[in-house]
């Protein structure tokens, strides 16, 4: 994948793709800690930088939901959509509503062309919305 899009391939790049992989929507200071599981010692801006070369080369996305810090995923080129609990903070992937990407007809696209469009739905998860027993009832 790297080769791919001409970017050098080096063991902080690869441990950062495979973390991101391995791991959807995985915050920053996640992916550091799979790296450094991975690799031993790397330095914290080895893989910011990693993170940020790879988003550029559109081999990862970065997402960023109100109120959370960005999140990263391999699943890139679809234009999919994600599902985000707003009392655990889950985070799911969910296709577009109709069709391949209907969201890509804007109303007025003032001469742009469109690429992608970010849609965040908005709710509550099944693990959070089911009713839990409290421990006085145990």
């Amino acid at each position: 994948m790297l080769r791919g899009a001409s970017l050098r391939v080096t063991r902080p790049r690869v441990a950062v793709l495979a973390a991101v992989h391995d791991h959807p929507h995985a915050d920053t200071t996640s992916i550091v800690d799979l790296v450094r599981d991975d690799l031993g010692e790397v330095s914290q801006q080895a893989v910011y930088d990693g993170l940020r070369i790879l988003t550029s080369a559109r081999l990862v996305r970065c997402i960023h939901p109100a109120g959370s810090v960005a999140r990263y995923e391999s699943r890139v080129g679809d234009n999919h959509h994600h599902l985000v609990c707003r009392s655990c903070g889950a985070i799911h992937d969910v296709d577009c509503a109709v069709g391949a990407a209907p969201c890509l007809t804007a109303a007025d696209h003032h001469g742009y062309a469109l690429d992608e469009a970010e849609v965040i739905y908005w709710g509550v998860c099944p693990g959070c919305s089911t009713p839990h027993p409290s421990p006085d009832h145990l």
